[in-house]
């Protein structure tokens, strides 16, 4: 598989589960979420684990969620340094959300689904495979 960088852009809710399937097993710092009220603009930096590369590594993204009015969250950590397992990425016409494992999730209120995944650096290698059991 190529290490050329990945973009991938959603616009519709049909849109959004290959989007999700790309980002399944990222890890993000909880401190890497951030919310521009002033632009409308959800965003977080994850360290994604390269499903379809189909070897074991890893690269550096960013997810931009476009055109948000509000973000809710739930068990969201006071911890700025606590890591975060995304499980998946969902949205309707009016809503994305991102479920984390161990119960913490984020909900955006959207104007319409504008999604941005894109590469921000080389991949890694790493030792663990995601498991799910």
């Amino acid at each position: 598989m190529s290490d050329a960088p990945l973009t991938l852009l959603a616009g519709t809710a049909d849109d959004v589960p290959v989007l999700s399937a790309l980002v399944q097993d990222a890890i993000i710092r909880a401190g890497d979420v951030g919310f521009d009220r002033g632009g409308r603009r959800l965003v977080l930096i994850a360290s994604r684990y390269r499903w379809e590369a189909g070897d074991r590594s890893r690269v550096r993204s960013g997810l931009r969620i476009e055109t948000v009015g509000a973000v809710q969250h739930q068990g969201w950590p006071r911890d700025a340094e606590t890591r975060l397992a995304l499980l998946s990425v969902t949205a309707d016409a009016t809503h994305v959300s991102l479920a984390f494992a161990g119960g913490t999730s984020l909900r955006a209120e959207v104007e319409c689904v504008d999604l941005v995944l894109e590469d921000l650096s080389a991949p890694w290698e790493v030792r663990h495979h995601p498991e799910h059991g």
